[in-house]
This record gives structure tokens, sequence and C-alpha cells, in this order.
């Protein structure tokens, strides 16, 4: 394996080049080499677009009877990747570029035309100048002319340019931005104003409330004043109550026995005998009165006053 890295081969002594032989190959040979389009190119069979570097596997050919300084021209075949179609081109050694030769068209041919154009103009130019001395005067002061034309554009450019380079752009930015903060230190005085305006006004408001209230009488009772200990109210004397006491349904209907007013009610008086002494009669009036004294209330009448009654009217036949 190490045989394969050296330099130097091995030549027997015996060994004469001059008994190689030689292969006969013909001129118009072509090789299979591999390539990219050199230029935009659309089928002229299908019409399939071929665009600048794509690669094909070509088919590279020697140009016969074709030299351009002794450089020889050698011709490419390619197929297109639709159709199959056989394209050829040739190299242009004297523009450094291709031509076109079968199978297709070139695009995008624009600067090339122009370029050729070129060429020709300047031709044709020098054809005249050659054979009229008067074209040649004119077109020298035709170049002359706009030769200054461009001076002065020149001239005019560089001038706008002097301009701009004398301007400071850092004391340009520093004024804006001097400019920006007085801007906002305005604003922020014109907020304060605003404000303290406001405060004003609503003080002023206030104030107009607080006398129209002063002057308006007091309605209504004065409210008591505020205690100074919580012990203070155990001292205060108890209010009478206005309200009465509301009465239950079931109250009404069978009595409330707790309640000694309607306790009172139930109790039935004899009347006095005709022929009872004076002092009876006294002591009875004064029991009588006594328990009239506490009439019953009312709407509390239930069925054991109803009772009362009625046993009450069966002493009163008895008797």
């Amino acid at each position: 394996m190490s045989e394969r890295k050296v330099l130097n081969k091995y030549y027997p002594p015996d060994f004469d080049p001059a008994k190689i032989p030689k292969l006969k190959l013909p001129k118009d040979r072509q090789y299979v080499v591999r390539l990219m389009a050199p230029f935009n190119m659309r089928c002229k069979t299908c019409g399939e677009y071929i665009y600048k570097g794509k690669k094909f596997n070509a088919r590279k050919e020697t140009v016969q009877n074709e030299v351009y300084l002794g450089l020889p021209i050698f011709r490419f075949y390619i197929k297109c990747t639709r159709c199959l179609a056989e394209i050829t081109f040739k190299t242009d050694p004297e523009n450094t570029d291709y031509t076109m030769e079968h199978g297709a068209t070139r695009n995008f041919q624009a600067e090339k035309l122009l370029e050729e154009e070129e060429k020709r103009m300047q031709k044709e130019r020098e054809d005249e100048e050659l054979n009229n001395p008067m074209k040649v005067l004119e077109n020298r002061t035709k170049d002359s002319k706009l030769e200054m034309e461009v001076l002065e554009n020149l001239q005019e450019l560089k001038e706008l340019n002097q301009r701009q380079a004398n301007v400071d752009f850092e004391a340009m930015l520093k004024q804006y931005k001097e400019y920006e903060e007085e801007q906002k230190r305005k604003e922020q005085e014109e907020d304060e104003q605003e404000m303290k305006a406001m405060l004003e006004q609503a003080q002023s408001r206030r104030l107009l409330l607080d006398s129209d209230a002063a002057q308006e009488p007091a309605r209504g009772p004065a409210k008591p004043a505020a205690k100074l200990k919580p012990t203070d109210i155990l001292q205060e004397e108890p209010q009478p109550q206005t309200k009465k006491p509301k009465t239950e349904s079931w109250e009404r209907s069978v009595g409330a026995l707790s309640s000694k007013a309607q306790l009172a009610g139930l109790v039935t008086v004899k009347k006095p005998k005709p022929g009872a002494t004076l002092a009876n009669g006294t002591e009875k009036q004064g029991a009588t009165a006594s328990a009239d004294s506490c009439p019953p209330v009312p709407g509390t009448t239930s069925s054991l006053s109803l009772l009362g009654t009625y046993s009450d009217s069966e002493d009163s036949a008895s008797d």
C-alpha cells in the first residue's frame, strides 16, 4: 500500500517509450463533459425555459476550420429537459461569450444588443470622419460641448457636497433636543396652571355651599350631643313608649295569659244586694271602682273573657 503514494515510478532498464503504440483518434472526436448553461434560453420545440446555471451532461467537440487568433472554438450538445430535443451552442472568444447555434433561442440579450449597436455607430462615425473633414469638426464641437456640460454638473455636485459637509449635524441634534425640552416644560407649566385653576374653582364652590347651608334655618329636632363616656347611657331616664305593642294572631284568638291587663278582664264583680248596709255599699263601691280602673285592653277579647261574662250572667239570674 505504500507504493501508491510515491512520486517516482520504477522504469526497467530496457524501457523504450518509442515502442509504446499511439492511439489514432479522429480530430473531431467528442467528449462527455459536465457543464452549466451559459445563458437563459428557450427551447424551440416545446417552449421549455432553461435558466442560466442549469447543469447538463453535454458532448463537447472541436469545431473544424474555425479558429480565432489561434484559439480553437468548441461546440456543445445538450438536450432539452422536457422534450429531449438537441440544442447546440459554441464558444465566442472574440466577445468572451457564447453564441446560440441550433435548437433554442437566447433570452435577455438587451445588454448585448446595446453593445453591438454602440459598436456599429462608432464604426459608422469613424468611416464618415475618414471621408469628410467637416464632419470631424462638428463631432469635435459636440464632444467639447458635452464635456463642458459634464464638468458643470460635476462642479454643482461638488458644491452641494461641500454645503452638506459644512453642516454641523451634532449642533442640529442638540438644538432639536433643547427645543423638545422647552416644549415639554411649557406643557408641564400649562398643566400645572390648569390644575391650580380647577382647584381654586372647586374650593370657591365648596365655600359657597357651606355659606348657604349656614344661612338656612335648622330643620327638624336637634340631634343629641355625643356622649362623653360609655356609662352615661345607664344614668339616662327611660323614655315612655308611645307605640302600642303588636299583638300576634294567636293572642287575638286565645289570649295572652301572661299579661296582667288581660287577666284583669276575667274578674267579675257581683252586684250589690238591695238590703245591704251603707258601709257595705261603700266598700263594694270602692271595690267596683278599683275593678273598673283597670279596663280590659281593646282588641284582646278572648273566649275566656266571654266565659266569665257567661258565668256572671248565671249568678245574676240565680240571685
